[in-house]
């Protein structure tokens, strides 16, 4: 072949293929380009709606999830056409991808499990850094979230890495508002309605209070006589508070409630023992025998 007759064919190539080839390259750097904006404009409408700094990190980190993912796609689509202008087969390639991507599906399907689980976790608000929840059967305060890993601080101070995947019931103690529950245990031979009275005030009192008035949102709920105990009768009540405060403010409550129960002399009992001895058909009960020891 002599030089003019390939420069020829180089030429309708650059006329041909070098054009669409062309063409796809800026077409994949225009949308890349259009992703990236709509992207970051579209984030900034949604974090303009909510000043919570927690909800901004959220939508950044799935914003950039989502433009991850779309730049792979537009590359991949760019790349396979320009495979095609240069008279390569792109279907065996897509069957040997097929395949390789299967194999490392089965090895990393754990991994994957842990993004997926992450995302939707993420994406649904389940749980924000600085919530107190329950997962997969650790406990504790929420101080780091990613797409693979939440990790929790108990009270004693342990860290627990927990995989997203392995994530099945989240319990969220500290969303949008707490509640403290109380089972306030008195003695029988005290007067329900009196001690109800006395729960009140020492609400009243702690909602007045300076360092706990802005923690409680609503006064106290009084749900009533849940049940008659062994030696104590309980009465439930609950109280609604700002997120995370509901330990503090059920803490300082219990105390002053001691305290109030003291001054007015209502018995928070022990618990009671009755002995039955038992009684033979005449009647008669067998002697109890009682030893003291000591001086």
């Amino acid at each position: 072949m002599d030089m003019n007759a390939y420069l020829q064919k180089v030429v309708a190539w650059l006329l041909t293929s070098g054009l669409h080839i062309a063409f796809v390259l800026i077409l994949a750097m225009i949308a890349l380009k259009a992703a990236k904006v709509l992207s970051k404009r579209l984030v900034d409408f949604v974090v303009r709606q909510r000043e919570d700094m927690e909800f901004q990190k959220r939508t950044q980190t799935l914003a950039a999830i989502v433009r991850y993912v779309t730049a792979i796609v537009i590359l991949l689509i760019a790349a396979m056409m320009v495979l095609k202008e240069f008279g390569v087969e792109i279907g065996p390639l897509l069957a040997a991808a097929g395949i390789v991507g299967l194999a490392v599906g089965f090895g990393a399907q754990s991994l994957v499990k842990d993004v997926i689980s992450g995302f939707f976790i993420l994406l649904e608000d389940q749980i924000r850094v600085g919530d107190v929840v329950q997962i997969a059967g650790k406990g504790g305060l929420v101080e780091k979230i990613n797409l693979k890993t939440t990790i929790l601080r108990d009270l004693a101070g342990n860290v627990h890495y927990v995989p997203n995947g392995h994530i099945d019931v989240v319990t969220n103690m500290t969303k949008d508002f707490s509640r403290y529950v109380f089972d306030i245990g008195v003695a029988y031979r005290e007067d329900i309605d009196e001690v109800i009275e006395v729960i009140k005030e020492v609400d009243e009192e702690l909602r007045k209070d300076p360092d706990y008035k802005d923690d409680i949102i609503e006064p106290i709920e009084i749900l009533g006589l849940d049940q008659f105990a062994n030696s104590s009768i309980i009465i439930k009540a609950r109280t609604t508070t700002v997120p995370i405060k509901q330990w503090r403010v059920g803490r300082e409550f219990n105390r002053r409630l001691k305290k109030k129960f003291d001054e007015r002399n209502i018995e928070i009992p022990f618990p009671h023992v009755t002995l039955y001895m038992g009684q033979g058909k005449q009647g008669q009960a067998p002697p109890l025998r009682m030893v003291k020891e000591g001086k």
